[in-house]
């Protein structure tokens, strides 16, 4: 038997939790899935939470239905293909005029998809809830050599179908001032204070 807890999180409730909870509490961030009921969860745990609670309720529904031990890096890409349905970005097929246009001037019949970036995340967060739920790394299906490539492949093809540049941006680092010659670290001698 596979020690994995299968999506036990606690049902989401957070309206009435969140109004019995005195300040200091809720800034806090909970420090461990037992606590969390009597604490506020962050914004990144919130969504990881629904993240994975999707992901169960979407290995539940498939045909035949599935269990997270038996789940592989194939099933996790078939998951993903089945949010595009639901994405909100546009994006240019090869023969599409705007192809390459980040800013098109005129509406397009190409489909919306799952933005990379949305997608990337996404991925994250469920590849930590796996671990958190008991999953060992080394079979986290979130983490698949498949689906690194199907993320890379999607980020590459939205970044030419767009116009949109994905390389990482170098953080621009204050200027630093350059050091002090020697001789103002040095005390003035003796001999020149006397003349």
């Amino acid at each position: 038997m596979n020690p994995l807890q299968e999506f036990d999180f606690p049902p989401s409730n957070n309206t009435a939790s969140n109004n019995n909870l005195t300040s200091s509490s809720s800034s806090s961030p909970s420090p461990s899935p037992s606590s969390s009921s009597t604490s506020t969860l962050s914004r990144y745990e919130n969504q990881k939470r629904r993240d994975w609670n999707t992901f169960g309720q979407y290995l539940r529904n498939h045909r035949p239905p599935l269990s997270l031990s038996r789940c592989s890096g194939a099933h996790v890409l078939e998951f993903l293909r089945y949010l595009d349905q639901f994405g909100k970005t546009k994006v240019h097929n090869q023969l599409c005029p705007f192809f390459g246009h980040p800013n098109p001037p005129a509406p397009c019949p190409c489909p919306l998809r799952q933005a990379w970036g949305s997608l990337d995340a996404l991925v994250g967060r469920l590849r930590a809830a796996f671990e958190e739920n008991g999953g060992k790394p080394e079979t986290n299906p979130f983490g698949a050599r498949a689906v690194r490539l199907y993320l890379r492949e999607v980020r590459d093809s939205q970044s030419k179908a767009r116009g949109i540049s994905y390389q990482k941006k170098k953080r621009k680092r204050p200027p630093q001032e350059p050091p002090p010659p020697p001789s103002a670290l040095m005390p003035p001698s003796s001999s020149s204070a006397c003349q």
